[in-house]
Protein backbone atom coordinates (compact mmCIF):
# COMPACT_ATOMS: atom_id res chain seq x y z
CA UNK A 1 0.00 0.00 0.00
CA UNK A 2 1.73 3.26 -1.03
CA UNK A 3 2.44 5.42 1.83
CA UNK A 4 1.94 8.93 1.73
CA UNK A 5 4.81 12.13 2.86
CA UNK A 6 2.38 13.72 5.34
CA UNK A 7 1.67 9.84 6.63
CA UNK A 8 5.12 8.93 7.22
CA UNK A 9 6.02 12.86 8.62
CA UNK A 10 3.17 12.09 11.02
CA UNK A 11 4.40 8.95 11.97
CA UNK A 12 7.90 10.72 12.49
CA UNK A 13 6.45 13.19 14.95
CA UNK A 14 4.74 10.04 16.81
CA UNK A 15 8.10 8.95 17.41
CA UNK A 16 10.01 11.73 18.53
CA UNK A 17 7.10 12.68 20.78
CA UNK A 18 7.72 8.70 22.06
CA UNK A 19 11.56 9.37 22.01
CA UNK A 20 10.84 12.83 24.93
CA UNK A 21 7.99 11.22 26.24
CA UNK A 22 10.84 8.78 27.96
CA UNK A 23 12.23 11.24 29.94
CA UNK A 24 9.37 10.86 32.14
CA UNK A 25 9.48 6.95 32.54
CA UNK A 26 11.66 5.07 34.54
CA UNK A 27 13.61 2.50 32.05
CA UNK A 28 14.88 -0.65 33.16
CA UNK A 29 18.24 -0.79 34.62
CA UNK A 30 21.12 -1.61 32.04
CA UNK A 31 24.82 -1.68 33.45
CA UNK A 32 26.59 0.79 30.99
CA UNK A 33 28.80 -0.60 28.56
CA UNK A 34 32.22 0.90 28.65
CA UNK A 35 33.20 1.29 24.36
CA UNK A 36 37.21 1.90 23.61
CA UNK A 37 38.50 5.41 23.63
CA UNK A 38 38.97 6.67 20.08
CA UNK A 39 42.20 5.50 18.39
CA UNK A 40 45.05 8.28 18.71
CA UNK A 41 46.73 6.12 15.55
CA UNK A 42 47.07 8.10 12.23
CA UNK A 43 45.30 4.96 10.07
CA UNK A 44 44.10 5.83 6.15
CA UNK A 45 40.76 6.67 6.44
CA UNK A 46 37.77 6.97 3.46
CA UNK A 47 36.51 10.00 2.71
CA UNK A 48 33.15 9.67 3.13
CA UNK A 49 30.18 12.02 2.43
CA UNK A 50 27.89 13.62 5.27
CA UNK A 51 23.80 13.47 4.48
CA UNK A 52 22.03 15.38 6.68
CA UNK A 53 18.54 13.60 6.19
CA UNK A 54 16.78 16.04 8.32
CA UNK A 55 16.69 17.38 5.09
CA UNK A 56 14.72 14.63 3.31
CA UNK A 57 11.60 16.28 5.09
CA UNK A 58 11.13 19.08 2.21
CA UNK A 59 11.32 18.56 -1.51
CA UNK A 60 13.78 21.00 -1.42
CA UNK A 61 16.14 19.08 0.70
CA UNK A 62 15.49 15.80 -0.87
CA UNK A 63 16.49 16.67 -4.11
CA UNK A 64 19.58 18.27 -3.25
CA UNK A 65 20.21 14.80 -1.25
CA UNK A 66 19.17 12.57 -4.29
CA UNK A 67 22.58 14.45 -5.71
CA UNK A 68 24.40 13.98 -2.81
CA UNK A 69 23.43 10.22 -1.84
CA UNK A 70 23.81 9.61 -6.06
CA UNK A 71 27.47 10.77 -6.09
CA UNK A 72 28.50 9.05 -2.35
CA UNK A 73 26.98 5.80 -3.63
CA UNK A 74 29.07 5.61 -6.62
CA UNK A 75 32.21 7.12 -5.20
CA UNK A 76 32.48 5.24 -2.16
CA UNK A 77 29.00 2.83 -1.15
CA UNK A 78 29.72 4.27 1.97
CA UNK A 79 28.23 7.20 4.05
CA UNK A 80 27.71 8.98 6.97
CA UNK A 81 24.22 9.91 8.11
CA UNK A 82 23.63 12.74 10.58
CA UNK A 83 20.91 14.65 12.39
CA UNK A 84 18.71 11.44 12.32
CA UNK A 85 16.43 12.47 15.49
CA UNK A 86 18.67 10.04 18.18
CA UNK A 87 20.16 11.33 20.63
CA UNK A 88 23.43 10.84 21.98
CA UNK A 89 22.04 9.63 25.57
CA UNK A 90 19.36 7.65 23.67
CA UNK A 91 22.21 5.99 21.65
CA UNK A 92 24.63 5.66 24.68
CA UNK A 93 21.37 3.93 25.76
CA UNK A 94 21.19 1.30 22.78
CA UNK A 95 24.81 0.26 23.47
CA UNK A 96 24.09 -0.61 26.73
CA UNK A 97 21.42 -2.30 25.74
CA UNK A 98 22.95 -4.14 22.49
CA UNK A 99 25.62 -5.51 25.35
CA UNK A 100 22.80 -7.33 27.28
CA UNK A 101 22.24 -10.29 25.51
CA UNK A 102 26.23 -11.21 25.26
CA UNK A 103 26.93 -9.79 29.29
CA UNK A 104 24.20 -10.65 31.07
CA UNK A 105 23.10 -14.05 29.78
CA UNK A 106 24.94 -17.12 30.26
CA UNK A 107 26.27 -19.74 27.73
CA UNK A 108 23.84 -22.44 28.53
CA UNK A 109 20.48 -19.72 28.21
CA UNK A 110 21.94 -18.64 24.99
CA UNK A 111 21.20 -22.35 23.54
CA UNK A 112 17.98 -21.82 24.26
CA UNK A 113 17.71 -19.31 21.48
CA UNK A 114 19.80 -19.92 19.14
CA UNK A 115 18.94 -18.81 15.50
CA UNK A 116 18.48 -21.55 12.96
CA UNK A 117 20.00 -20.32 9.93
CA UNK A 118 21.55 -23.63 8.96
CA UNK A 119 18.16 -25.41 9.12
CA UNK A 120 16.03 -22.29 8.05
CA UNK A 121 18.08 -19.78 6.77
CA UNK A 122 16.14 -17.55 9.82
CA UNK A 123 19.12 -15.50 11.93
CA UNK A 124 16.87 -14.20 14.87
CA UNK A 125 18.50 -15.31 18.02
CA UNK A 126 21.65 -15.68 18.67
CA UNK A 127 24.71 -16.51 16.20
CA UNK A 128 27.62 -18.04 18.72
CA UNK A 129 31.07 -17.58 19.04
CA UNK A 130 33.22 -19.70 16.39
CA UNK A 131 30.57 -19.94 14.02
CA UNK A 132 32.71 -19.23 11.15
CA UNK A 133 36.27 -19.52 10.31
CA UNK A 134 38.46 -17.27 8.26
CA UNK A 135 41.12 -19.40 6.78
CA UNK A 136 39.81 -23.34 7.11
CA UNK A 137 41.81 -22.90 10.47
CA UNK A 138 40.60 -20.21 12.82
CA UNK A 139 37.54 -19.86 14.02
CA UNK A 140 35.56 -16.29 14.40
CA UNK A 141 35.38 -14.48 17.39
CA UNK A 142 31.97 -12.74 17.38
CA UNK A 143 28.94 -13.52 18.25
CA UNK A 144 25.28 -11.82 17.22
CA UNK A 145 22.09 -11.38 18.25
CA UNK A 146 19.06 -10.60 16.21
CA UNK A 147 15.32 -9.28 16.61
CA UNK A 148 12.81 -8.93 14.61
CA UNK A 149 11.03 -5.94 13.55
CA UNK A 150 7.88 -7.44 16.24
CA UNK A 151 10.11 -8.13 18.88
CA UNK A 152 7.14 -10.11 20.09
CA UNK A 153 7.58 -12.69 17.30
CA UNK A 154 9.88 -15.00 19.30
CA UNK A 155 10.95 -15.68 22.82
CA UNK A 156 14.27 -13.69 24.34
CA UNK A 157 16.59 -14.27 27.17
CA UNK A 158 15.00 -13.28 30.26
CA UNK A 159 17.50 -10.06 30.61
CA UNK A 160 16.54 -8.67 27.53
CA UNK A 161 12.98 -8.77 28.01
CA UNK A 162 11.88 -5.37 30.25
CA UNK A 163 14.23 -3.94 27.31
CA UNK A 164 11.74 -5.31 24.51
CA UNK A 165 10.03 -1.67 24.10
CA UNK A 166 13.06 0.06 23.68
CA UNK A 167 14.27 -2.28 21.15
CA UNK A 168 10.42 -2.30 19.22
CA UNK A 169 11.28 1.72 19.40
CA UNK A 170 14.46 1.76 17.83
CA UNK A 171 13.30 -0.60 14.79
CA UNK A 172 10.79 1.77 13.99
CA UNK A 173 12.97 4.80 14.40
CA UNK A 174 15.69 2.96 11.91
CA UNK A 175 13.04 2.35 9.50
CA UNK A 176 10.69 5.03 9.33
CA UNK A 177 13.02 7.81 10.15
CA UNK A 178 16.28 6.59 8.34
CA UNK A 179 15.86 3.67 5.86
CA UNK A 180 12.20 5.09 4.34
CA UNK A 181 14.00 8.91 3.75
CA UNK A 182 16.87 7.44 2.58
CA UNK A 183 14.99 5.14 -0.10
CA UNK A 184 13.03 8.04 -1.16
CA UNK A 185 16.03 10.07 -1.99
CA UNK A 186 17.38 6.84 -4.05
CA UNK A 187 14.38 6.54 -5.82
CA UNK A 188 14.58 10.04 -6.91
CA UNK A 189 18.39 9.46 -8.19
CA UNK A 190 16.79 6.91 -10.25
CA UNK A 191 14.09 9.31 -11.09
CA UNK A 192 11.44 7.15 -10.08
CA UNK A 193 8.48 7.88 -7.90
CA UNK A 194 9.82 8.64 -4.60
CA UNK A 195 7.96 5.62 -3.17
CA UNK A 196 9.12 3.05 -5.18
CA UNK A 197 11.58 1.30 -2.80
CA UNK A 198 9.30 2.58 0.24
CA UNK A 199 6.26 0.84 -1.04
CA UNK A 200 9.30 -2.41 -1.42
CA UNK A 201 9.91 -2.10 2.24
CA UNK A 202 7.30 -2.03 4.07
CA UNK A 203 7.84 -2.12 8.14
CA UNK A 204 4.76 -5.02 8.46
CA UNK A 205 5.56 -6.90 5.76
CA UNK A 206 6.88 -10.80 6.38
CA UNK A 207 10.83 -10.47 5.92
CA UNK A 208 13.94 -10.46 8.23
CA UNK A 209 14.95 -6.52 8.23
CA UNK A 210 15.28 -5.52 12.11
CA UNK A 211 17.80 -4.73 14.79
CA UNK A 212 21.16 -6.79 15.24
CA UNK A 213 23.89 -6.51 17.76
CA UNK A 214 27.39 -7.97 16.96
CA UNK A 215 30.01 -8.31 19.72
CA UNK A 216 33.63 -8.93 18.56
CA UNK A 217 36.18 -10.40 21.17
CA UNK A 218 40.22 -9.93 20.45
CA UNK A 219 41.86 -12.65 19.83
CA UNK A 220 45.32 -14.37 20.67
CA UNK A 221 48.29 -13.18 18.87
CA UNK A 222 48.55 -16.68 16.98
CA UNK A 223 44.72 -16.39 15.44
CA UNK A 224 46.00 -12.90 14.29
CA UNK A 225 49.48 -14.33 12.77
CA UNK A 226 47.24 -17.46 11.00
CA UNK A 227 44.74 -14.69 9.81
CA UNK A 228 46.55 -11.86 9.00
CA UNK A 229 44.85 -10.01 11.15
CA UNK A 230 41.71 -10.12 9.05
CA UNK A 231 38.61 -11.05 11.61
CA UNK A 232 36.21 -10.72 8.81
CA UNK A 233 36.63 -10.91 5.12
CA UNK A 234 35.78 -8.30 2.60
CA UNK A 235 32.54 -9.28 1.28
CA UNK A 236 29.13 -7.19 0.28
CA UNK A 237 26.25 -7.57 2.80
CA UNK A 238 23.05 -9.41 1.44
CA UNK A 239 20.38 -6.72 1.71
CA UNK A 240 19.44 -3.66 0.29
CA UNK A 241 20.30 -0.79 2.38
CA UNK A 242 22.62 -1.46 6.14
CA UNK A 243 22.47 0.98 8.77
CA UNK A 244 25.72 0.90 11.45
CA UNK A 245 25.34 2.98 14.55
CA UNK A 246 28.90 4.67 14.46
CA UNK A 247 31.15 3.39 17.71
CA UNK A 248 34.61 3.72 18.69
CA UNK A 249 36.58 0.72 17.54
CA UNK A 250 38.43 1.12 14.40
CA UNK A 251 38.00 -2.14 12.49
CA UNK A 252 35.72 -1.58 9.65
CA UNK A 253 37.74 -1.03 6.24
CA UNK A 254 36.26 -0.58 2.96
CA UNK A 255 38.07 -1.34 -0.65
CA UNK A 256 37.80 1.64 -2.70
CA UNK A 257 36.88 1.76 -6.51
CA UNK A 258 40.92 1.44 -6.92
CA UNK A 259 41.30 -2.02 -4.81
CA UNK A 260 42.46 -0.22 -1.67
CA UNK A 261 41.47 -0.78 1.85
CA UNK A 262 40.78 2.19 3.71
CA UNK A 263 39.55 2.24 7.33
CA UNK A 264 35.90 3.80 8.37
CA UNK A 265 36.33 6.72 10.48
CA UNK A 266 34.10 7.00 14.24
CA UNK A 267 32.04 9.99 14.04
CA UNK A 268 30.03 10.50 17.37
CA UNK A 269 26.41 9.95 17.35
CA UNK A 270 26.50 9.12 13.33
CA UNK A 271 25.47 6.44 11.23
CA UNK A 272 27.64 4.46 8.91
CA UNK A 273 25.26 3.17 5.92
CA UNK A 274 25.95 1.10 2.66
CA UNK A 275 24.32 -0.15 -0.09
CA UNK A 276 23.89 -4.43 -0.21
CA UNK A 277 23.50 -7.02 -2.92
CA UNK A 278 19.70 -6.29 -2.92
CA UNK A 279 20.00 -2.83 -3.65
CA UNK A 280 22.28 -3.35 -6.54
CA UNK A 281 20.04 -5.96 -8.21
CA UNK A 282 17.24 -3.70 -8.22
CA UNK A 283 19.28 -0.77 -9.66
CA UNK A 284 20.80 -3.06 -12.11
CA UNK A 285 24.02 -3.01 -11.38
CA UNK A 286 24.10 1.21 -11.09
CA UNK A 287 24.79 1.13 -7.52
CA UNK A 288 26.55 -1.95 -6.19
CA UNK A 289 26.84 -3.52 -3.01
CA UNK A 290 30.09 -2.05 -1.28
CA UNK A 291 32.92 -4.37 -0.53
CA UNK A 292 33.70 -4.36 3.34
CA UNK A 293 35.81 -6.16 5.84
CA UNK A 294 36.68 -6.29 9.40
CA UNK A 295 40.41 -6.71 11.12
CA UNK A 296 42.48 -6.35 13.76
CA UNK A 297 41.77 -2.81 15.66
CA UNK A 298 45.01 -0.33 16.03
CA UNK A 299 47.21 -0.82 19.18
CA UNK A 300 45.56 1.48 21.50
CA UNK A 301 41.95 -0.25 20.89
CA UNK A 302 43.13 -4.06 21.03
CA UNK A 303 42.00 -4.93 24.46
CA UNK A 304 38.63 -3.55 23.81
CA UNK A 305 35.63 -5.10 22.77
CA UNK A 306 33.88 -4.26 19.70
CA UNK A 307 30.13 -3.99 19.87
CA UNK A 308 28.10 -2.78 17.03
CA UNK A 309 24.49 -2.10 16.22
CA UNK A 310 23.10 -2.50 13.13
CA UNK A 311 19.66 -1.96 11.03
CA UNK A 312 19.69 -4.77 8.34
CA UNK A 313 16.98 -3.85 6.01
CA UNK A 314 15.82 -6.01 3.09
CA UNK A 315 12.78 -5.51 0.62
CA UNK A 316 9.63 -7.37 0.89
CA UNK A 317 10.17 -11.39 1.19
CA UNK A 318 7.72 -11.45 -1.86
CA UNK A 319 9.42 -8.82 -3.93
CA UNK A 320 11.44 -10.56 -7.01
CA UNK A 321 15.10 -9.17 -7.54
CA UNK A 322 14.70 -7.41 -10.36
CA UNK A 323 16.01 -4.68 -12.19
CA UNK A 324 13.82 -1.64 -11.74
CA UNK A 325 13.59 -1.24 -15.52
CA UNK A 326 11.53 2.01 -15.69
CA UNK A 327 14.15 4.21 -14.40
CA UNK A 328 14.99 6.79 -16.90
CA UNK A 329 18.82 6.93 -15.39
CA UNK A 330 18.70 2.85 -16.06
CA UNK A 331 17.62 3.30 -19.30
CA UNK A 332 20.40 5.60 -20.42
CA UNK A 333 23.34 3.91 -18.54
CA UNK A 334 21.94 -0.13 -19.30
CA UNK A 335 21.26 -2.56 -16.90
CA UNK A 336 24.20 -4.96 -15.48
CA UNK A 337 21.95 -8.70 -14.50
CA UNK A 338 23.54 -10.64 -12.10
CA UNK A 339 21.03 -13.31 -13.40
CA UNK A 340 18.46 -13.23 -16.19
CA UNK A 341 15.56 -12.01 -15.20
CA UNK A 342 13.45 -15.57 -15.60
CA UNK A 343 15.51 -16.97 -12.99
CA UNK A 344 15.83 -13.86 -10.68
CA UNK A 345 15.17 -15.07 -6.94
CA UNK A 346 12.55 -13.23 -4.09
CA UNK A 347 14.16 -11.45 -1.20
CA UNK A 348 12.91 -14.46 0.66
CA UNK A 349 14.88 -17.20 -1.78
CA UNK A 350 17.66 -15.09 -1.54
CA UNK A 351 18.07 -14.40 2.74
CA UNK A 352 17.54 -17.66 3.12
CA UNK A 353 20.02 -18.68 0.76
CA UNK A 354 22.62 -16.61 1.76
CA UNK A 355 21.82 -17.34 5.46
CA UNK A 356 22.03 -21.07 5.26
CA UNK A 357 25.35 -20.65 2.86
CA UNK A 358 27.54 -18.67 5.51
CA UNK A 359 30.51 -20.56 6.07
CA UNK A 360 28.70 -23.38 4.40
CA UNK A 361 29.78 -23.40 0.93
CA UNK A 362 32.93 -24.27 -0.83
CA UNK A 363 34.69 -21.24 -2.47
CA UNK A 364 36.39 -21.85 -5.31
CA UNK A 365 39.52 -19.51 -6.56
CA UNK A 366 38.17 -16.84 -9.04
CA UNK A 367 39.56 -15.12 -12.07
CA UNK A 368 40.75 -12.09 -9.87
CA UNK A 369 44.17 -11.94 -7.63
CA UNK A 370 42.72 -12.73 -3.97
CA UNK A 371 38.97 -13.44 -4.57
CA UNK A 372 37.06 -16.62 -3.76
CA UNK A 373 34.11 -17.35 -5.15
CA UNK A 374 30.96 -19.49 -4.33
CA UNK A 375 26.93 -19.85 -6.45
CA UNK A 376 24.28 -19.48 -4.62
CA UNK A 377 21.16 -20.22 -6.41
CA UNK A 378 22.68 -19.46 -9.87
CA UNK A 379 24.40 -16.16 -8.57
CA UNK A 380 28.36 -15.42 -7.97
CA UNK A 381 29.25 -14.15 -4.70
CA UNK A 382 32.22 -13.18 -4.15
CA UNK A 383 34.75 -13.40 -1.38
CA UNK A 384 37.77 -10.85 -0.50
CA UNK A 385 40.90 -11.84 0.92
Amino acid sequence: MEVSIQTLMRRKIFVRSLQKSRVCLTLPYVPHYVAAPPTKENLEYADLAIIDISKAATEEGRAALAIELKEALLNNGFFYVVNHGYSKAQTARMFDIADVPFSAVTDDEKQTYVSTRRETGSVQGYTLLQYTDTDGRVRDQLEQYSTNRDVTERRHPEALRPLLPEIQEFNKHNHFNVLHPILRVIARSLELPEDTLVNNHDYDAVGETAVRFIKYHPRTEEEEIETKNVWLRGHTDLGSITILWSQPVAALQIQTREGEWRWIRHLENALVVNAGDTMEFLSGGYYKGTIHRVVQPPVDQRNYTRLGVFYFSMPNDDVKLVPMVESPVLKRVGIQRRCDDSEALTMEQWRKARSRAYDHSKLKGGNEKGIEEEIIDGVVVKHYN
